[in-house]
């Protein structure tokens, strides 16, 4: 990890954009990829906005949540993107599936056990905020819209329960070593929105 003295305030190195760009550029077209062969019947340039708009509001977001509330605490916090991560999910969308890790924010700085635990609770608690909204919003909405949010609500509600998993690299496992019942509390929450979005 970059020794860096940490700073104070939302920061963007030019490094930084260049990787949160191409992340998104990739996963786009992987979700457009995995929607084609899916059987989705939109036009390509559709599907491709729609996965735009879904990457943007699920994955950039969860990355996000962990810079700005390490920011808030003084420390340097860039997004990184993994090129293999990325590979491998454009690989596995042609299979009709997307699992990859695209990258990761860095951190440096003098973090205690309760920052780590609430930075790392950021990713996956905007993610359970943004589900709850698409869901909400697809229930009250019909047509592409409807399906869009529910799209947007299914990747939002499992991006938080994978990274509730309580082992490293996780998310979940900082949050568990800092505070049980707060994990506990996020897992359920996370897990009960992604019942209701597969099975309701």
């Amino acid at each position: 990890m970059r020794s860096i003295n940490p700073t104070i305030g939302v920061r963007y190195s030019r490094i930084e954009l260049r990787d949160i760009a191409l992340s998104v550029m990739v996963l786009s077209v992987a979700f457009t990829i995995m929607f084609v062969r899916n059987g989705s019947n939109m036009e390509i340039l559709e599907l491709l906005a729609v996965s735009a708009v879904v990457v943007c509001a699920s994955f950039v977001v969860h990355e996000l949540g962990h810079k700005f509330t390490a920011q808030r605490y003084g420390a340097w916090a860039e997004y990184r993107m993994f090129p293999m991560g990325l590979m491998m999910a454009l690989l596995l969308s042609f299979a009709g599936v997307i699992f990859a890790a695209p990258g990761a924010v860095y951190i440096s700085g003098r973090m205690n056990e309760e920052m780590n635990g609430k930075i790392s609770a950021a990713g996956p608690g905007v993610n359970i905020v943004l589900g709850t909204a698409a869901f909400a919003v697809s229930m009250m909405t019909a047509g592409i819209v409807s399906n869009v949010f529910m799209i947007m609500a299914s990747i939002n509600a499992f991006f938080a329960v994978f990274n509730m998993i309580p082992i490293r690299p996780f998310d979940g496992s900082k949050i568990y070593r800092w505070n049980v019942p707060v994990y506990l509390i996020m897992l359920t929450v996370s897990a009960a929105l992604l019942f209701a979005v597969w099975f309701l």
